[in-house]
């Protein structure tokens, strides 16, 4: 029985849409990363994802000689470093915003254009709108296929689970802020880094903004009850319904909520402690 997620199978998602899974599956890339060839005569590739060489040949073999264009969501491992050598190997423009410092993202990341918010790629028939979405990633975009509205999320906004938040990169009043921006698109499908495509494109944001605002302030009745705390401290009573072998990533997610709860003055740090401010 097929998944539609077998690692380097084609598979028809939308008009012009075909995904092809990494093989790189885990508990934090679920299936695997999901890239997309995009158009018909010509073709754009979405997130080229990790740099196996099995996955780079599916890629080029789907695209049967048509990929004229990378597209990169952003620089974390598991989404770009493919791009140089599809490059190689296709000839295509690579579009992404350049690696920032820190050790999560692929210092080799090599974009040969840098999108502004609101450019567009031009495939022929069909324009391919570039979104600035920091939050995950300071560098993070997603791209809008204006003539159907189906929307390539990166790692915005994935299927089934909550992107986690990575500081201090990751930030997440900009990622509050971006979805809050992508809520207001006329969108009719999502196509997510991992996992599968989402239908109801608003219902998702708009669920994963509440999800995120219901954390924050369950954030602020653990530090009260606690009193003064840790991050590291805290993570047990925040994170209490979430798997324990996730509360590693969960970490990073509760650090960017405190951060912002410290940015809109309702906590302060004190020797590695989080109070709420009075």
């Amino acid at each position: 029985m097929t998944t539609g997620f077998e690692p380097g199978s084609p598979v028809r998602i939308a008009p012009a849409v075909v995904r092809v899974v990494a093989p790189n599956p885990g508990p934090f890339t679920g299936p695997g990363t999901n890239s997309y060839l995009v158009g018909e005569t010509e073709l754009a590739v979405v997130d080229p994802g990790p740099a196996i060489a099995s996955h780079i040949e599916a890629l080029a073999r789907a695209g049967e000689g048509r990929i004229q264009w990378i597209l990169v969501t952003h620089t974390h491992a598991d989404h770009s470093p493919a791009a140089r050598l599809l490059r190689e190997a296709t000839g295509a423009t690579v579009v992404g915003a350049s690696a920032p410092g820190g050790g999560r993202h692929d210092v080799r990341f090599r974009p040969d254009l840098r999108p502004c918010d609101g450019e567009r790629v031009l495939l022929e028939g069909c324009a391919i709108r570039c979104i600035a979405t920091p939050g995950h990633a300071s560098n993070h975009f997603c791209f809008l296929v204006e003539k159907t509205g189906l929307l390539f999320t990166g790692d915005h906004v994935l299927g089934n689970v909550s992107p986690v938040i990575l500081p201090p990169d990751g930030d997440m009043a900009d990622y509050l802020g971006s979805l809050a921006r992508l809520a207001q698109l006329p969108l009719s499908q999502l196509a997510p880094g991992h996992g599968p495509v989402l239908d109801r494109p608003r219902e998702v944001i708009e669920s994963l903004i509440a999800h995120r605002l219901r954390r924050e302030q369950k954030v602020l009745r653990c530090l009260s009850a606690a009193g003064a705390a840790s991050t590291e401290a805290l993570l047990p009573a925040v994170y209490e319904d979430v798997d324990p072998s996730l509360h590693g990533l969960a970490l990073h997610s509760l650090h960017a909520h405190l951060i912002k709860l410290e940015r809109d003055g309702l906590v302060s740090l004190e020797a590695d402690a989080w109070l709420l401010k009075a």
